[in-house]
């Protein structure tokens, strides 16, 4: 919402609604019939010049009209996302940023609009383990004969405490990832040069990790964060574990995935086993992954979560949706969908995002159709639509387009100038067409 005072002249009361139009989320069309009527009224404006008071007065209350016919307009066209799929899934958007300096939490207009058209959100970066532990403090631990790793949580407090008064919910993501996570936490003496610590060792540093990070959230900021992407990314055929059922990551390149070179291959139920054990007992624990489209990593998702669903670690599987205009095709989409599904385990599509290779009309039209094609088949897979999948959250990995300078992502429903692209429009259509 925003207030300013306004001259009762026609081109003063059109530019106000040019404004207003934009700011709700109005498509093109919109901001041109606008910006159509803006200049008509200056024309109009330059002939009053020379007119009687008479005409003058006439002319103000056109104006008048037709500011209540564009106000009708705005309001009619005025949707809010999250409502289109309440009956659906929620729906969520990325907090960007890699410094406190650079994230989106410090820029108003990026945190009103996401709390207008989403009910839920996730730190892209600013809560990987990368940002919250403490070297120094955990090299001081051990000299004081504390094994256990230091934690500080300056990274993450601004955002949680915003969404604790904005009423805000959270998917917490990541607690267990082999990328952003600091090599000396893996290593003797919380050293970067140090040998890789033994299993038992790195079995603490774990579960005091996770216990520390959830006492937190939980303590500080009760209800906030929903649920956990409790391991993220552990099925890889390409370096799997000849040992492993579930395909365990062993490599990521030429470099060893440290929760596997210390722990081995029983770091993801481990992992889980100290999520449930911590968290409390409405947060909801997923497995998150990429490519989860792709045989056989499909099947090696299903193994594992069938494995920890078994020991009731698990409450859903995180589709991270890194797609293309071209590929992957919708039927792979579906057909993974569907065989997740038959383990009952909740289904959240965690990190959608729709790329161009270059940012043309054409190319933004292409995405907004794939956009359409993925938001109507989320409708018709979930259990509200009458398919067989429980989606329960579906999140766009952030709003706008090149929101800081060197953003170069281009896959978000906003353009940088927070006006809604033709991606907005279909993910919109799309959704109206559930109810």
């Amino acid at each position: 919402m925003f207030y300013m005072e306004v001259t009762m002249n026609k081109k003063g009361i059109m530019g106000l609604m040019l404004c207003a139009a934009l700011l709700c989320g109005c498509g093109s069309n919109a901001a041109g019939n606008a910006a159509g009527a803006e200049a008509s009224v200056a024309n109009e404006e330059t002939a009053a010049v020379a007119a009687s008071k008479t005409s003058a007065e006439t002319a103000t209350e056109a104006a008048s009209a037709e500011a209540t016919v564009e106000e009708a307009e705005v309001l009619t066209d005025d949707a809010i996302l999250k409502d289109l799929c309440a009956d659906y899934f929620t729906l969520g958007v990325g907090i960007n940023g890699s410094t406190l300096d650079n994230q989106c939490l410090n820029i108003p207009q990026y945190m009103e609009l996401s709390k207008k058209h989403f009910n839920s959100c996730t730190m892209t970066n600013l809560m990987k383990s990368g940002y919250i532990l403490d070297q120094f403090g955990s090299q001081e631990n051990l000299k004081n004969g504390n094994p256990e790793p230091a934690l500080n949580f300056f990274s993450i407090d601004p955002t949680l405490e915003w969404c604790k008064e904005n009423g805000m919910k959270m998917r917490g993501h990541t607690l267990v990832w082999h990328t952003q996570a600091p090599e000396w936490f893996f290593r003797e003496g919380y050293t970067e040069d140090g040998e890789y610590v033994d299993k038992d060792t790195m079995l603490v540093r774990m579960e005091s990790y996770i216990k520390q990070l959830l006492a937190h959230v939980q303590e500080e900021y009760p209800g906030v964060i929903y649920c956990w992407d409790v391991v993220n990314e552990a099925v890889d055929p390409d370096s799997a574990d000849p040992d492993s059922d579930f395909l365990c990551r062993t490599k990521l390149g030429d470099q060893p995935n440290p929760w596997y070179a210390t722990i081995g291959k029983d770091y993801v139920e481990m992992a889980f086993t100290y999520a449930r054990k911590y968290a409390d007992p409405e947060v909801k624990l997923f497995y998150n992954d990429y490519n989860t489209y792709q045989e056989p990593k499909t099947e090696g998702i299903f193994t594992l979560c069938s494995h920890l669903k078994e020991k009731g670690l698990i409450d859903g599987i995180g589709m991270q949706g890194y797609w293309g205009i071209d590929y992957p095709d919708m039927s792979m989409i579906k057909k993974a969908m569907e065989r997740f599904a038959e383990l009952d385990l909740e289904i959240q599509v965690t990190e959608l995002s729709v790329g161009v290779d270059k940012e043309t009309d054409k190319e933004f039209e292409k995405q907004a159709e794939k956009y359409r094609k993925i938001f109507t088949l989320f409708g018709q897979m979930d259990t509200q639509g009458g398919g067989p999948c429980n989606i329960t959250n579906v999140t766009v990995f952030g709003l706008v387009d090149h929101y800081r300078d060197g953003d170069t992502t281009n896959t978000r429903l906003f353009n940088k100038d927070y006006q809604p692209k033709p991606a907005y429009k279909a993910v919109k259509e799309a959704m109206e067409a559930y109810n």
